[in-house]
């Protein structure tokens, strides 16, 4: 092995059931490819209320190691030559020679000014959608002189910024029998969401009921959970949506809740299921949405706004031409951008005045009725996305992009930074 590897700290939930975590992981897997020039560290921090990963495999196997190596290192007084901090912007810190952030970016048209200034701590970002680039960019704050109305310059981020997006997983284990689903509906749309504002499971769930009342055959499966998969969540669930449904005490069409932990095979395989048609999303906005990505992967039809992270994967040409200009291969519901309420709005993330997508209604109505009718030809559609996405989204492909937006374009000089570092020492003494 290289002795004069790299030493790389990575920072983040790596063992959480987030979309965050799976970042994380999707990071590591990438820097373990080039294990030669890289002698990789782990900090697996938390993220919000969701559970951790406990699968015995040889990924987990190797997680454990780098967290027992990091402790030892770290108790030895060891250094790092590069961090890599897998997280909102908002905790990034100037901690080695080179830092990088990686973050899912923001889901709305605006970036709050902390994540600005965070980013000049940073040596390079990467995020993981051209809409999070493009807003990450785009958002500048004019800086007032102390005590009157001057404008006196422009706050924005001037931070390299790379796009890379996520591969898709092997499926080639899954199947749909193995769930033991017992659907009673042989059309079914299906719903992947966390129960909350952003992903507007409320909207999808009144709206598929509206349009498709007295249609007995015609159901919803709502894989959903509001912040884990315990039981608590589950009845939580169950109660919000029991309430939801007495509005509605006489439709035919169902509503199938699944809930619980689902492996990756496990998911792969609801994507794959005989009697699930098509997935449907009235989401705000989304960082990069890989619910919808792993849907697409797997070839089932999308229904979707037009707008934010998960138009990255949901374009294809629509012939074999590689010329092919990339062209919509969803049912796409249209939209308005409206505020984001007051009542989401976070502090330090999520800023007041941004605004996100506000799907419409009569359009996604006639979305869902159309897969119904002509589902042979949408699915036809999904095919094509489906070839485009596995030919372009590889783990080879992706983990080679992300390597190259990680080293970046600047050469590790610890002797520079260690100057750096006693000059300002000296300055606060």
């Amino acid at each position: 092995m290289n002795d004069n590897r790299q030493k790389v700290i990575v920072i983040g939930p790596a063992l959480t059931l987030s979309g965050y975590g799976e970042q994380c992981r999707f990071a590591l897997r990438s820097l373990r490819t080039l294990e030669d020039q890289y002698d990789i560290y782990l900090h697996a921090t938390n993220w919000g209320n969701t559970g951790w990963i406990h699968d015995d495999d040889e990924e987990r196997e190797w997680i454990d190691r780098m967290l027992h190596k990091t402790v030892i290192h770290q108790q030895n007084g060891g250094q790092y030559d590069i961090s890599l901090q897998v997280t909102i912007p908002n905790e990034w810190k100037k901690i080695a020679p080179v830092n990088v952030g990686y973050t899912a970016g923001i889901e709305t048209t605006m970036v709050a000014p902390q994540w600005i200034e965070k980013s000049r701590e940073m040596d390079r970002i990467i995020v993981v959608s051209n809409h999070s680039k493009e807003v990450y960019e785009s958002t500048s704050y004019g800086i007032m002189k102390q005590g009157t109305n001057e404008r006196i310059g422009t706050l924005k981020c001037e931070t390299p910024i790379t796009t890379v997006n996520y591969p898709v997983k092997d499926t080639s284990n899954s199947n749909p029998d193995d769930l033991g689903l017992d659907l009673s509906t042989d059309f079914n749309f299906l719903c992947v969401a966390q129960w909350g504002p952003r992903k507007n499971v409320h909207n999808t769930i009144e709206w598929f009921i509206e349009e498709f009342h007295d249609d007995e055959d015609v159901g919803l499966a709502l894989k959903v959970f509001h912040m884990n998969t315990s039981n608590i969540d589950r009845v939580f669930i169950k109660k919000q949506l029991a309430n939801m449904l007495e509005a509605y005490p006489d439709r035919k069409c169902k509503i199938h809740l699944i809930h619980g932990h689902m492996s990756e095979n496990e998911i792969h395989s609801l994507y794959q299921h005989p009697k699930i048609k098509g997935l449907v999303t009235l989401t705000h906005g989304e960082g990069y949405g890989l619910p919808i990505f792993e849907a697409a992967y797997c070839g089932l039809p999308v229904v979707a706004p037009a707008w934010s992270g998960h138009m990255d994967f949901l374009m294809a040409p629509s012939n074999s031409k590689k010329t092919d200009k990339l062209r919509p291969h969803f049912l796409k519901v249209d939209y308005k951008l409206g505020p984001v309420p007051q009542e989401t709005l976070w502090e330090g993330v999520i800023q007041q005045g941004s605004q996100w997508c506000e799907p419409e209604e009569g359009s996604f109505k006639k979305q869902i009725r159309d897969l119904h009718k002509n589902h042979s030809r949408h699915q036809g559609t999904a095919n094509r996305l489906k070839k485009h996405i596995l030919n372009n989204f590889t783990p080879e492909n992706m983990y080679s992009q992300f390597c190259e937006a990680f080293a970046g374009e600047q050469n590790l000089d610890i002797d520079a930074w260690l100057t750096e570092l006693e000059a300002g020492v000296e300055e606060h003494e």
